[in-house]
C-alpha cells in the first residue's frame, strides 16, 4: 500500500514518523512524506528526527517531496495540514488521489472530511481525530511534548469495519489507533475541549495550569464547553456532561505550562486556525439558533 502523509508538522511528523520507522523498507508499504521548505530539505538529507515519549527515532520515508508527480498515486493518505491550507493542499495533490484512495484528515475541527469531499469527490473520505501535543522544533526535528498519541478514525455507520486493514497497519506501527462507527461523537468530544480551551487561552494568554488554578476562569471554561455541547446537540450529536468533566480532568493533568497550538500561533504572529475553532462554533450556533455568547465575545476580539 502507498501511504501519503500530507503535512509533516507536529501531527503528521508523529504519525508519519511512526509509519516510516516501521515500514522503512518498501517491501510491504511505501510511506510518502509531503512537506516543503527547509523542513523538507532536512528530511531529504538526514531523515526526520522524531522525539516521542516512548523513544527517539531517525526515520527515513521512502519518498519525501513537495512534487505531486514524484509522490505518485496514494492508496491511503492522511491530511495533517493546518486548516487554512487544507483546500489548497488537496487541490495541489488531487492528481495523487483516485477512486481507490482512502483519505483521512487529522485536523482539529469537525468538518474537515466534508471539505475534502468537496475537493476530492473521486475519493473515499472518512474522518479522523489525533490526540497529540507536538511541534516542529527545528527543520527536520518533530518533538512530542504531551498527549497519548492516540488516533481515532472511522465512520458513523456499519461501513467502519471495511477499514480494518488500515487499523492493522497503524497498530503494527505502534500507533494507538482506534476504529469507530461513531466518529461524529468522537470529533465533537475533542472539539468541545479544543475549541473552548484554545479560545480561552488565546484570549487570556494563560497556560493550562494558570486557567485551572483560577476559579473564575475554570468556571468560564466549563461554561464555554456547555455552549459547544448545546451546538452539538442541535446538530444531532449528543454529548453528556460527563464528557465535559473528563475534558476538565484531562486539562488538569497536563503540564502547568502547556499551551494550545492556537495560542502559540498567536504569540508567534503566525496564521491561526480561527476558522475551524471559535469562528466555526459561533457560525454554527447562529445557524442552529443556539446562543454562544462567551465564544462570540472572544471571537469579536480575535478576528
Amino acid at each position: 500500500m502507498r501511504i501519503g502523509v500530507v503535512g509533516i508538522g507536529g501531527v503528521g511528523g508523529y504519525y508519519g514518523g511512526k509509519l516510516a520507522w516501521k515500514y522503512e523498507k518498501p517491501d510491504q508499504h511505501q510511506i510518502i512524506f509531503i512537506s516543503r521548505g527547509e523542513h523538507l530539505k532536512a528530511i531529504q538529507k538526514n531523515g526526520l528526527l522524531l522525539h516521542t515519549r516512548d523513544g527517539n527515532y531517525i526515520v527515513r520515508p521512502n519518498i519525501a517531496t513537495d512534487n505531486p508527480a514524484k509522490a505518485g498515486i496514494f492508496d491511503l493518505v492522511f491530511f495533517c495540514t493546518k486548516s487554512y491550507s487544507l483546500e489548497s493542499s488537496a487541490q495541489q495533490f488531487s492528481s495523487c488521489i483516485d477512486k481507490n484512495t482512502i483519505v483521512i484528515p487529522l485536523l482539529n475541527g469537525v468538518n474537515s472530511a466534508r471539505r475534502l469531499s468537496a475537493i476530492l469527490p473521486q475519493a473515499t473520505v472518512i474522518s479522523g481525530s489525533a490526540y497529540i501535543i507536538s511541534h516542529i522544533e527545528r527543520p527536520g526535528f518533530v518533538y512530542q511534548k504531551e498527549g497519548p498519541g492516540k488516533l481515532v478514525f472511522g465512520t458513523d455507520d456499519e461501513s467502519a469495519p471495511k477499514c480494518k486493514n488500515i487499523l492493522d497497519i497503524l497498530l503494527v506501527s505502534k500507533i494507538k489507533a482506534i476504529l469507530t462507527d461513531k466518529i461524529s461523537k468522537v470529533l465533537w468530544e475533542k472539539y468541545m475541549l479544543i475549541c473552548s480551551l484554545a479560545s480561552l487561552t488565546a484570549d487570556t494568554g494563560k497556560t493550562y495550569g494558570a486557567i485551572m488554578e483560577d476559579a473564575n476562569l475554570r468556571r468560564k471554561l466549563k461554561a464555554m464547553m456547555k455552549e459547544v455541547l448545546a451546538v452539538a446537540l442541535a446538530r444531532g450529536v449528543f454529548l453528556s456532561e460527563n464528557c465535559m468533566n473528563k475534558a476538565m480532568q484531562l486539562i488538569g493533568n497536563a503540564s502547568y505550562d502547556s499551551k494550545t497550538s492556537f495560542q502559540l500561533d498567536m504569540e508567534r504572529g503566525k496564521q491561526k486556525e480561527l476558522d475551524i475553532l471559535t469562528e466555526y462554533l459561533c457560525k454554527e450556533g447562529r445557524k442552529m439558533g443556539v446562543p454562544t455568547p462567551l465564544h462570540d465575545e472572544i471571537y469579536a476580539k480575535l478576528k
